[in-house]
């Protein structure tokens, strides 16, 4: 499962691409590297984009182990969104967002890019990769 973290400064938006195949050691992985990123950029807002991605093996169990864990952007406050264009990664981060309520409230799954734009708010975004040198290696 390749990765990218980009980040949009003028908005304060981080967002990941997630492209391929998709399984629970990347999606652990993954995990633990965005809480790195958020660190590192301090955004007002997350997304995750899983439009993609080629195929989504992961378990129902890990869905409900990652979003019981502390979220990686530790401010509740701060809108998460999560684009997953299939029927079934649109259900499995409903069912991250429904164990995870409490820790992430503002925590949003869509369909499209353009959703997410809705919900932060903003129009045009403008994303640049996050230092080069810093890309996670999954």
């Amino acid at each position: 499962m390749p990765y990218q973290f980009d980040f949009d400064a003028a908005n304060r938006i981080a967002r990941c691409r997630v492209s391929g195949h998709v399984t629970d050691e990347d999606l652990k992985h993954f995990y633990t590297d965005a809480g790195k990123f958020v660190t590192l950029t301090d955004p007002r807002a997350g997304l995750l984009d899983f439009s993609a991605a080629t195929s989504f093996q992961v378990s129902p169990q890990t869905i409900h182990d990652l979003a019981k864990l502390p979220p990686a952007m530790p401010d509740p406050a701060r809108p998460r969104v999560v684009v997953a264009p299939t029927p079934l990664v649109f259900g499995m981060m409903r069912m991250f967002e429904m164990v995870g309520e409490k820790a992430r409230p503002r925590f949003h799954v869509v369909s499209t890019e353009l959703e997410a734009w809705s919900i932060f708010g903003v129009q045009e975004p403008r994303f640049e990769p996050f230092g080069e040198g810093w890309q996670p290696k999954p």
